[in-house]
């Protein structure tokens, strides 16, 4: 196993002390088993690449080690006992490794069932693994209930698995949880610089620190990435792998380039921030990546804006704190709120858009322009769901509301990224009416928009708009959940545009008033009533017993 080229198989661990960030269920389950208290089934749960087969392993090992049988035989990480050895090469014929992922079926646990009867061969406990439990299907699950809750003796279970909210509750139940967490990055950067210096490589601290930045906390990722490194250092034996090295083999922007294109962006410099991004797309970063990294950056800025300075720690680097600091005095947490929300949007939009490099620059574009906005603009808030009444001061500002929304129309592609209910104006250039139509009630507004085909503005106002009051200039409404949040602003326009006046819609929270439409069908629901009652229903009832009565029609005919 030693002689395996592959790093990740060659320093896996071979005894529970190997085992890094685990310390704590490594002694637990050590001592569980020193003191004969060990459970029927093992359940290990966790990221990919933070021990659990490996974990696995190393209790069938500590089970079945004859150094616990016979205190005279040794065993030991330089000259393992001969169970431990065909453990160690997966030889062991009473340690049964399964794949769930590829033996999902209720037969498969069957087998596996059947084959628990039988007492171990050579080894003191018969032990199945199964990897990747949660893939099980329902039925395979509730066949191993019985077998799991009350085995044989002289077998254990030992089941691993990454995602274990799906599995379920009764299995949950008959097994001691242990969650392996992920490693820090101070222990990945020691593991990963003693393997280095073993395998005589030459690697940076830098490029280690991101190596195990990159890893997020999976070990078996953190050693293949430096297997990466090291055989592309093989080459050129003398040269030592710098960070750059690490971030061009793993397609990484480099963060300090990174935030000097934020600089850019902040100053509202669009050719310079996308001079910095073509040079990141030619070391050839990763578009999903670079914007992750963005994220990270922004995270950063929110720290030091929040926060004061930030601490140095493993992840950034002292140049990096001292620009975020420098730069983070033009931005506030608004305009990272907005690069936020863009930043995600544009990496859903990678799913699809073809050209990635499209993507980006349009993105670095986006955001310059909304560092660039100047928010001008008085804007009046219409919260449908609160119900505000003071519409006065509003209309009384709405002038100036349009002629600066004239001024800045770029202002409306900040508000749509914002998502909020606030209601914004849309420039309106030419509000004379052609003609003054005088509007004397509620009715008279209905047809009006109905006349001038506002489909959806008719439709609020009968079913969604329950009438309190109705004056020449001012309407008192109330309102239902499902108004439409535009209909003020629709309203306001329509009105002034077709009486040349300035109405005022007040919300009110009566709750007694009524819509249109609910007024029509109480109308009409009562007349049906009242013609039931009538001797001439009765009539037609007696003359036709099978006739039903469905609804009652005005004849339009004189």
């Amino acid at each position: 196993m030693t002689e395996n080229k592959i790093l990740a198989l060659k320093y896996r661990p071979q005894e529970f002390k190997d085992l890094i960030g685990q310390e704590v269920m490594a002694q637990t389950i050590t001592n569980a088993i020193k003191l004969g208290k060990t459970p029927n089934a093992y359940l290990l749960t966790g990221i990919r690449g933070v021990g659990k087969t490996t974990t696995a392993r190393l209790i069938a090992k500590a089970l079945n080690c004859e150094k616990s049988i016979d205190e005279k035989i040794k065993c030991s990480g330089e000259n393992f006992c001969p169970t431990c050895k065909e453990i160690i090469s997966s030889n062991h014929m009473d340690i049964l490794e399964m794949d769930a992922a590829s033996k999902t079926g209720i037969d498969d646990i069957r087998e596996l069932i059947e084959n628990s009867k039988y007492s171990p061969t050579s080894a003191k406990y018969k032990i199945f693994i199964i990897d990747e439990v949660h893939m099980l299907s329902k039925q395979a699950f509730n066949g191993l209930l019985k077998t799991l809750e009350e085995p044989p003796p002289s077998l254990k279970f030992i089941l691993a698995t990454t995602e274990v909210r799906k599995i379920p509750v009764t299995i949950l139940s008959r097994c001691q949880r242990f969650d392996l967490k992920r490693v820090s990055i101070d222990k990945l950067c020691s593991h990963l610089k003693n393997i280095s210096d073993k395998e005589a490589g030459k690697i940076s601290e830098d490029a280690i620190k991101l190596i195990a930045r990159t890893s997020e906390g999976s070990v078996r990722d953190a050693i293949s990435l430096l297997d990466r490194a090291l055989i592309s250092q093989s080459i050129s034996e003398n040269k030592l792998i710098e960070e750059t090295n690490v971030r061009e083999m793993l397609g990484l922007a480099d963060r300090s380039k990174i935030i000097s294109l934020f600089k850019e962006v902040l100053s509202g410099k669009e050719k310079e921030a996308l001079k910095y991004l073509r040079e990141l797309i030619n070391d050839g970063i990763d578009a999903k990546n670079f914007l992750n990294d963005i994220l990270e950056v922004l995270y950063l800025f929110s720290r030091s804006i929040n926060l004061g300075s930030i601490e140095k720690d493993m992840t950034t680097s002292e140049a990096e704190v001292q620009m975020v600091h420098e730069y983070s005095k033009n931005i506030d947490m608004q305009d990272i709120g907005l690069f936020w929300q863009l930043t995600i949007k544009t990496i859903d939009d990678l799913r699809i858009v073809g050209n990635e490099n499209l993507t980006l620059e349009m993105y670095i574009m986006q955001l310059v322009h909304l560092k660039n906005i100047e928010n001008k603009t008085e804007v009046y808030e219409n919260n449908v769901q609160e119900g505000k009444s003071s519409r006065e001061n509003n209309l009384v500002s709405e002038n100036k509301i349009e002629e600066n929304l004239e001024q800045n129309l770029s202002t409306q592609i900040k508000n749509q990224l914002k998502n909020t209910d606030q209601i914004k104006k849309n420039p309106i250039k030419d509000m004379s009416p052609k003609a003054k139509v005088e509007i004397k009630n509620f009715q008279d507004l209905i047809d009006l928009a109905n006349k001038e085909k506002e489909v959806e503005l008719k439709f609020d106002l009968e079913r969604n708009v329950k009438l309190v009051s109705f004056n020449k200039g001012k309407i008192d409404i109330s309102f239902n959940e499902k108004l439409n949040q535009s209909f003020i602003k629709n309203l306001t326009e329509k009105l002034l545009l077709w009486t040349g006046e300035r109405w005022i819609i007040s919300l009110s929270k009566n709750s007694n008033a009524k819509s249109i439409y609910e007024q029509n069908m109480e109308k009409k629901s009562f007349e049906f009533k009242k013609f039931e009652e009538s001797d001439l229903a009765k009539q037609i009832k007696e003359t036709f017993p099978d006739a039903e009565l469905i609804a009652i029609q005005e004849d339009s005919n004189d």
